[in-house]
């Protein structure tokens, strides 16, 4: 069950004004304050959650305070269950599938692009990183599905940031290695990686 009904994202191009901004956006209206922090290339990311009315009127001071440094933000009213989770940080294993891999410039609109695939097609979300370590500022989210769906996933997303005039990167893996498919059900970064023998290799 969802913990808040609606979550926000915005992205600030500098630190201060970042800093600032969300200052004025906890002051505005009760909601939780779920993240905040800088990330790389100098940028700072805020996300909160909470009733819609209060994370909306929140969501709202933040683009008027944050002005011409924000550099993306998403607003979801009705946030969908995985994509809640995912923001709250937690990672969600599933079962064998085609892979699809989406990779953007920001971190909110990979978010609305994750909240549009899920709402359009039964895809899983199994990861979704919000420009931590190794990113260099990018958003990124994995999801597991049957093939076709998939490829449905996919089409609503590269539409969506078409018309956004957002760049975007994806990749589909129609048929994962077992090995592949292991490594990523527990986590996409590498630092956290743990050696899988495979059979026929050479000692």
């Amino acid at each position: 069950m969802k913990k808040y009904p609606a979550m926000a994202v915005v992205e600030f191009g500098e630190i201060g004004k970042g800093m600032f901004a969300t200052d004025k956006m906890l002051k505005k209206a009760p909601i939780a304050f779920i993240r905040c922090g800088t990330i790389s290339r100098g940028r700072y990311l805020t996300a909160i959650g909470g009733s819609t009315a209060s994370v909306g009127e929140s969501f709202d001071e933040g683009l008027f305070w944050g002005g011409d440094a924000v550099l993306d933000s998403v607003l979801l009213a009705d946030v969908h269950p995985q994509v809640h989770d995912a923001i709250l940080g937690q990672h969600r294993p599933q079962g064998r599938g085609a892979l699809a891999i989406v990779e953007t410039q920001t971190v909110a609109c990979n978010v609305r692009a994750a909240e549009l695939a899920l709402k359009g097609t039964p895809v899983n979300l199994m990861e979704l990183r919000l420009a931590d370590a190794g990113l260099s500022g990018k958003g990124l989210s994995i999801y597991e599905g049957e093939l076709y769906d998939i490829e449905a996933a996919m089409d609503i997303v590269s539409g969506f940031l078409e018309a956004a005039g957002k760049e975007l990167n994806y990749q589909i893996i129609s048929s994962p290695h077992e090995a592949l498919d292991t490594r990523i059900t527990s986590h996409s970064l590498f630092g956290t990686a743990r050696m899988i023998e495979l059979e026929g290799e050479s000692g």
